[in-house]
């Protein structure tokens, strides 16, 4: 494998899937290595291996599903941003990925681009993340927030919208309703000038 290029690792049960991710992400340069169960990939992580620059995960897998593994994986302090991949009718279980820890979700039916362009911009906003320090900022509830949670809250609070919001924090503007949600039923806000009182409260 190339010594400069990013590692996606792609854990998906289906042969097909895995193919045809490895070779679009292979065209774009990264190194590739995938996984036909969750536990196959929990074992490499475990034993040592290389936790890569971004994890696409499916969420029905046979034995463990994607949330469990996601459920492991954040217990065990991994910090790679991963993808949870899910179809339409996934969608409460994608929020609930969300809420164990997952960096996004990848709805099917999905297309090349689209996947390039979300890990991308996935791996391009953890990097400038770990070279930030966000302000400390000390609210009623702030030590509640998880460092997503801080982050999107920045980022609402400085007037961004879902989209502009998401695009700095490369996740989804659905996520970052998700995450909205959960900061406002945190923090007990009832609207989001409600949620920006809070915040200014005690800076």
């Amino acid at each position: 494998m190339s010594e400069s290029a990013q590692t996606i690792h792609i854990v998906d049960d289906d042969p097909a899937i895995r193919d045809a991710l490895t070779l679009v992400l292979d065209l774009e340069g990264y190194d590739v290595a995938s996984f036909e169960t969750g536990e196959a990939f929990l074992d490499f992580v475990g034993t040592g291996g290389a936790p890569g620059d971004c994890v696409i995960l499916d969420v029905h897998m046979p034995g463990q599903s994607g949330i469990e593994i996601l459920r492991k994986l954040q217990q065990d302090g991994f910090r790679t941003p991963v993808f949870v991949i899910s179809g339409q009718g996934d969608i409460p279980m994608a929020v609930e990925a969300i809420k164990q820890g997952a960096h996004d979700f990848i709805e099917k039916p999905f297309d090349a681009e689209t996947v390039v362009t979300r890990v991308r911009d996935a791996i391009a906003a953890t990097q400038k993340a770990a070279g930030e320090t966000l302000p400390e900022r000390t609210f009623p509830g702030a030590d509640t927030l998880t460092p997503r949670e801080r982050e999107v809250l920045e980022e609402i609070t400085a007037g961004a919208s879902n989209k502009e919001a998401g695009r700095t924090l490369g996740i989804s503007p659905r996520t970052i309703e998700v995450h909205r949600a959960r900061i406002m039923e945190k923090l007990g806000a009832r609207n989001a000038a409600d949620l920006v009182r809070i915040v200014l409260s005690r800076e």
